[in-house]
C-alpha cells in the first residue's frame, strides 16, 4: 500500500464560510463522533505499547513523548499531568517539543525539519535502554520525530508512535506503532482537530493504563495525588473518610495533611 496522507485530504464539507454557526458546530461534532471509533480499532496496538512501558518503568525506566506543534504540545500536557495526578516524581514522564519551551506557545519556524535535534535533546536526558520513547506526529512524516526514533532503534531503546496516517515513515521507525486513521479534517489539513483529539485520547489511555498497572491507583481512586489545592485536599479527605469508615472530616483531613497522600494516611 502506497503511503497516502489521509490527514491532508480535502474536507468532506464545502463552503464552510457560508455555514451558520449552528451548522459549523453540528458538523464539527459529527466529525468528532468518528474519532473514538477510530481509536477503538487501535486498542490492540495501544495494548502492546502499554505493556512495554509498564515493564520498563517497573524496571526503573522513564517514558518520553517527542513531537512538534500540536503533537508536541499534547505530549507535554500529558507528561505534566502525571506528577500532580498520580504523585509520580517529576522526570519519569517527559515531553519534548521541536523548538523547545518557546514552541509550547509560539510556533518556531523550521524546528520540526531537523532530523538531528530530536535525538540531541533526548541525549541531554541520558536516554537509555530502560526508557521508552513515543514519537507523536499526525502526518507521520515529521523529521524531528522520525530522526529521534531511528537513533533510539540503533541503540535498542524501545519506541512507539502515535500517528493518523497508515503506513507512514514514522510508523516504520517505531517498534510499536499506533495508527489512528480519522480521515480528512473538517478544515482541510487542520490536524489540531480530529487528529489532535485522537492523539489526546490515546495519550490518556496510555498514561492512565500505565499508572494503574504500576500501582498508582487503588480501586478507582487516585490515592497518590499531590495535595496542591483545596479541591484536591477535600477530595482526598473524603477518600480517607471512606477508606477508614470514619465520619470526622477534620480528623481525616489532619491525617491526610500529616501523611501527604491518601495512600499513606490509610496505611
Amino acid at each position: 500500500m502506497a503511503f497516502e496522507k489521509f490527514t491532508e485530504q480535502t474536507s468532506n464539507y464545502r463552503h464552510l464560510d457560508k455555514m451558520s454557526v449552528e451548522e459549523i458546530l453540528i458538523n464539527i461534532n459529527k466529525e468528532d463522533k468518528t474519532v473514538a471509533i477510530a481509536v477503538e480499532k487501535s486498542i490492540p496496538q495501544i495494548e502492546k505499547l502499554v505493556t512495554v512501558i509498564v515493564d520498563n518503568m517497573l524496571a526503573g525506566g522513564r517514558l518520553f513523548y517527542i513531537g512538534a506543534g500540536t503533537s508536541g504540545r499534547l505530549g507535554i500536557l500529558d507528561a505534566s499531568e502525571i506528577p500532580p495526578t498520580y504523585g509520580m516524581p517529576f522526570g519519569l514522564v517527559i515531553g519534548l517539543i521541536a523548538g523547545g519551551e518557546q514552541a509550547i506557545q509560539k510556533p518556531v519556524e523550521y524546528a520540526e525539519d531537523s532530523t538531528e535535534d530530536g535525538w540531541q535533546e533526548l541525549q541531554t536526558y541520558n536516554v537509555n535502554k530502560k526508557d521508552v520513547v513515543i514519537g507523536i506526529a499526525a502526518s507521520g512524516t515529521t523529521p524531528y520525530v522520525i530522526g529521534a526514533l531511528l537513533e533510539c532503534r540503533k541503540l535498542g531503546i524501545a519506541t512507539g508512535c502515535i500517528t493518523c496516517n497508515p503506513g507512514s515513515p514514522l510508523a516504520a521507525a517505531a517498534d510499536h506503532p499506533i495508527e489512528v486513521v480519522v480521515g480528512p479534517e473538517f478544515v482541510t489539513g487542520s490536524t489540531r482537530m480530529k487528529s489532535g483529539t485522537a492523539q489526546k485520547l490515546v495519550l490518556n489511555m496510555i498514561s492512565t493504563a500505565v499508572m494503574i498497572q504500576i500501582g498508582r491507583v487503588e480501586d478507582n481512586k487516585m490515592v497518590n495525588m499531590q495535595l496542591s489545592n483545596e479541591k484536591i485536599i477535600d477530595r482526598g479527605t473524603r477518600m480517607v473518610m471512606e477508606r477508614l469508615n470514619i465520619s470526622d472530616y477534620e480528623h481525616a483531613k489532619s491525617m491526610l495533611l500529616k501523611h501527604g497522600s491518601v495512600k499513606k494516611a490509610v496505611e
